[in-house]
């Protein structure tokens, strides 16, 4: 089910908010209202396509099994093979569904075999609920979580508003929220601050991003006939509309979470304010680097051994984050060109923090917009065709075809399309760079008229504007 649909906005959501409070009232010992809110996050999850659900179900249940027969043995020896055995069905999983058509496909190219590919459909968010639970395997190997039951254990994992694109929350994050008791009933101070950041968020994605959205396809459709002013805008159009989409789904998961009393972790907290790719990182899907920073950079050594092996370890950490995100050769292009960029600045991060502050900005902007291409792009021909024109200096007018994504509503004529996209690009990238972002503004927000009319202003406006849905850039991950 999408957050931006009539059905999650007008039926699921506030009925799953209704009965969940309802059931709240009864006594601590029913557990109702938990038990509810897995199912519905169940019904959330298997809408479109029930075949998830099994899929899901069972990397809990065995997940579970697995963590709680670790909690139980006291030797390390017991712990290790079935901590191993988590680590090989989780990794299987994944690799099964997301990876196995890309080794196949490449060891066919490579051999000259003919293996049979699958052609499988990704199911919805397994890279994170994935992440998660391996996260509570391997911290149930170190025995450093509690037992919980297998209800809480679910809920965890299948919370509704973080279960398709993340935030990978851990479980001291969000379970003890679930198990206190004043969390069971309806809360004003949090419904509101609530509803605020799911109606922004709402807006970042179906008005803002999905409008840009629509430039870029029609630029990398035509990426090898673009001129260096079209280049530009499609590469800077799709580094805002990446932006706005990932922003506005992260406000959407936090904005439900806290109508639901769950404060669910920031992940998201203005990245292109960044002035070095270090910072960027630390802003830019903040629990996906939280968790390869645990579970590999650390292990791995981090960088206590040395500068070759931290640069070495940065390197793998961020091929491992390209390969998270996708099965592609310039996935892996771009988490090395972001390992690059990491292992440089941790070199000359002396000489490049002398430079002026607008510089180290600018810098670290153009990086990220350039990277962006490789991650957007269908194939290395189209990436180089918009990185070659974006540097040959071959300008001319932007086709109509982009321009007209940003015309406005009533027969506006369309000479004067390009003068409303830069006005758009130029807000966006103020909006980025100039404004308090989502978290910051519900961190201070209050219940006044003003904010209670541009709340709902907000989603009538963005409700009305749902004829063409689409999903979230980051459930393809």
């Amino acid at each position: 089910m999408l957050f931006n649909s009539y059905v999650f906005i007008l039926a699921f959501l506030p009925l799953t908010l209704i009965v969940y409070f309802l059931l709240g009232k009864l006594p601590e010992r029913c557990p109702l209202n938990k038990l509810f809110l897995v199912v519905a996050s169940f019904v959330f999850y298997g809408y479109n396509n029930p075949s998830y659900v099994p899929i899901m179900l069972s990397s809990i249940l065995i997940n579970y099994a697995l963590s709680q027969l670790m909690l139980i043995a006291e030797k390390k020896a017991v712990r290790l093979p079935l901590m191993l055995l988590g680590l090989g069905f989780n990794l299987g999983i994944l690799f099964y569904f997301k990876y196995h058509d890309f080794f196949v496909s490449n060891l066919n190219s490579l051999l000259g075999t003919s293996f049979a590919l699958h052609h499988l459909m990704l199911p919805l968010g397994i890279s994170f609920f994935t992440f998660q639970q391996l996260s509570y395997v391997i911290d149930s190997y170190k025995r450093t979580v509690p037992r919980y039951n297998l209800l809480d254990y679910a809920l965890f994992v299948t919370f509704f508003p973080q279960l398709v694109a993340g935030p990978i929350v851990l479980h001291n994050e969000v379970v003890p929220q679930f198990a206190d008791r004043k969390n069971h009933r309806f809360n004003f101070d949090n419904f509101a601050p609530g509803l605020y950041a799911f109606a922004l968020g709402l807006f970042k994605k179906v008005i803002v991003a999905d409008t840009f959205g629509i430039a870029v396809e029609e630029g990398y459709a035509n990426a090898l006939t673009l001129n260096t002013a079209e280049a530009w805008f499609v590469a800077i159009g799709y580094t805002l509309q990446l932006y706005f989409d990932f922003s506005g789904y992260c406000d959407v998961a936090t904005g439900v979470g806290l109508m639901f009393n769950i404060k669910i972790p920031l992940n998201f907290n203005s990245p292109y304010k960044a002035m070095n790719i270090r910072e960027f990182w630390q802003r830019w899907h903040m629990t996906l680097s939280r968790f390869l920073t645990t579970y590999i950079y650390f292990p791995l050594g981090g960088s206590r051994r040395g500068m070759a092996r931290t640069c070495v370890n940065l390197l793998i950490v961020f091929l491992a984050s390209g390969l998270w995100h996708g099965a592609g050769w310039l996935f892996l292009l771009w988490g090395l060109l972001h390992g690059v960029a990491s292992v440089l600045y941790r070199l000359f991060q002396k000489q490049y923090d002398a430079l002026h502050p607008a510089l180290q900005w600018l810098m670290t902007f153009l990086f990220v917009v350039v990277a962006w291409v490789f991650f957007r792009a269908t194939s290395m021909a189209d990436a180089m065709a918009i990185l070659k024109s974006m540097f040959m200096m071959d300008f001319g007018p932007i086709r109509d075809s982009i321009t007209s994504a940003f015309a406005l509503p009533g027969g506006i004529r369309p000479g004067y399309n390009a003068i409303f996209m830069m006005a758009w690009y130029a807000l966006s990238l103020f909006a980025c760079l100039g404004l308090r972002n989502t978290y910051e503004k519900t961190m201070t927000f209050k219940p006044t008229l003003l904010n209670a009319c541009s709340t709902v202003l907000l989603i009538l406006y963005v409700t009305l504007s749902l004829s063409n849905v689409s999903v979230f850039l980051y459930f393809n991950f």
